[in-house]
């Protein structure tokens, strides 16, 4: 395997921007879902309210899991020009292209990946 090159480099470059774009996007959606759920009793039934509080817990979970992947993508972004931006953090061979294509945030190649997963 080779390192990257940099038509390759600026098709990762184009997908982070667009994931960045995507999160930041789904973070200012979830900013009302995740707001207080009022429990007016005259208008929302018992059903109704947990399944209002269900919701608001399932948008902070999401929002939480957002935010995270947000800063990978920003951490990535300012990774990318490192010079061992595309190498495995743990056995430092070249991570292949089309993984990084699918996450461009992975900082180990498949093998290293599946071994820590495995740990």
């Amino acid at each position: 395997m080779v390192q990257l090159t940099p038509k390759q480099k600026q098709e990762l470059l184009s997908v982070l921007l667009s994931n960045k774009t995507k999160l930041e996007q789904q973070l200012l959606d979830a900013e009302s879902a995740t707001g207080v759920v009022t429990l007016d009793q005259s208008s929302v039934g018992r059903v109704s309210r947990v399944d209002a509080m269900q919701q608001q817990s399932m948008a902070v979970s999401t929002r939480a899991i957002a935010e995270a992947s947000l800063r990978k993508v920003l951490k990535t972004l300012k990774r990318m020009d490192a010079e061992d931006f595309g190498y495995c953090g743990e056995c430092d061979k070249p991570i292949q292209f089309n993984r990084l294509k699918v996450q461009p945030q992975a900082s180990h190649c498949l093998k290293c990946q599946d071994q820590l997963d495995q740990a």
